[in-house]
């Protein structure tokens, strides 16, 4: 997989994941309800520190996937996503394992973070197809993908085997062809404009998607 600097936003940077980012990580989940927050993830964190800095860990040495950190603009690490299964003969890539903080959750910078690692996709590597899974079950990820202008394209019943339990997986994509119109999606409702002074976004990104792919 290609190695990409910082990627930086108005709203969030996004910096290779690593073990200065695990304290700033561990403390946006004080309070959190992990079984609830985490309970589609493979991988889950806790709340124990040493076992939190070996999360970590497994994310800063993975072989097979590029972690990054969301570092909101003024202030710290409360999340991270990933770019999965890259294929370059294809010029294919996923986004996967995006894990989101409470603080992160519903906000610019989060929606920020996904249209960085799409322009980076799609701009830098010049790839085709970019892919988002999750659990057929992960109402709130199937919510988000459609939100972030991925198609939905079908479940892979049986697709796998997740703490025991057999997991059925949706799968969604974005191709290159539909990037333009996407990113003015995103670059328009990222627009200063389109938030009040409180920061509230005066045009949800989810409408104005919709609009944009139904061509209305």
């Amino acid at each position: 997989m290609s190695e990409s600097s910082d990627f930086h936003g108005r709203f969030v940077t996004l910096e290779p994941i690593s073990q200065r980012h695990a304290d700033d990580l561990f403390a946006a989940l004080t309070g959190a309800d992990l079984e609830d927050l985490c309970r589609f993830m493979a991988d889950r964190p806790t709340h124990d520190r040493e076992a939190f800095a070996a999360f970590v860990q497994r994310r800063e040495t993975s072989k097979e996937r590029r972690y990054y950190a969301c570092v909101p603009v003024g202030g710290r690490a409360s999340g991270f996503l990933s770019f999965l299964r890259d294929e370059p003969a294809h010029r294919s890539i996923e986004i996967g394992d995006v894990f989101f903080a409470p603080p992160l959750q519903r906000s610019a910078a989060a929606t920020e973070a996904v249209y960085l690692m799409a322009r980076h996709a799609f701009e830098t590597m010049h790839y085709r197809r970019l892919e988002w899974k999750c659990d057929r079950l992960n109402a709130p990820s199937y919510r988000a993908a459609l939100r972030y202008g991925f198609t939905f394209e079908g479940v892979f019943r049986q697709h796998m085997l997740v703490h025991g339990k057999s997991r059925d997986t949706a799968w969604f994509s974005m191709l290159d062809r539909e990037w333009p119109a996407r990113k003015t999606v995103f670059e328009r409702w990222l627009d200063p404009q389109n938030f009040d002074p409180q920061g509230q976004q005066r045009e949800a990104l989810g409408a104005m998607m919709a609009k944009s792919v139904s061509g209305t």
